[in-house]
């Protein structure tokens, strides 16, 4: 049986690194439902996953926090609810590679914002694609209106995925200093 103090889940688009991601960072071998990916239009990845990835982190004080990744592909947008539940934060990875990283931003964003307000936003594949980088990331949430942190993330750097969680827990330590 699994047993962990917090939990923070990974969504976000399809080869966004969610998986990646928690390898980098679990203090654990990394639990994963990887499967050839059989919808080759949607990324050319090899493998993706179809469950849920699971790895843990062990905090200073000796919480342990669980680290869930969900699959990108809306098809399996069933189970995203039910893995954010009881989530301290979520990590929305977005794949700047790809040509709709806009509109799956948007759709990730509202989407998971339903299921939690302590989110972090992280670019991967910042080396591919248009130039823009993350200026059009940052403009998009100012005319949107969406307040979160962003960051330009190599998802297999540790120290880069440790940089969102820390600033999850931060984001979540002010919040309960304001509402004591």
């Amino acid at each position: 049986m699994i047993m962990q103090q917090h939990k923070i889940v990974f969504g976000g688009t399809m080869g966004a690194g969610k998986t990646a991601a928690i390898i980098a960072l679990s203090d654990t071998p990394v639990i994963s439902t990887e499967a050839l990916n059989t919808d080759a239009q949607a990324h050319r990845k090899l493998l993706t996953t179809v469950g849920i990835d699971y790895g843990e982190i062990c905090l200073d004080d000796g919480s342990i926090v669980g680290l869930y990744g969900t699959p990108g592909q809306d098809r399996f947008d069933f189970m995203w609810s039910i893995v954010c539940k009881g989530a301290i934060g979520i990590v929305i990875l977005i794949d700047h590679s790809r040509a709709d990283s806009l509109k799956e931003l948007e759709f990730y964003l509202s989407t998971f914002g339903n299921f939690g307000s302590n989110i972090v936003v992280g670019i991967t594949h910042l080396d591919e694609g248009h130039e823009q980088k993350l200026k059009i990331y940052r403009e998009w949430m100012q005319v949107n209106q969406k307040i979160f942190p962003l960051f330009a993330v190599d998802a297999r750097k540790k120290g880069d995925v440790l940089l969102m969680i820390e600033t999850l827990i931060t984001r979540l330590e002010i919040q309960s200093e304001f509402s004591i």
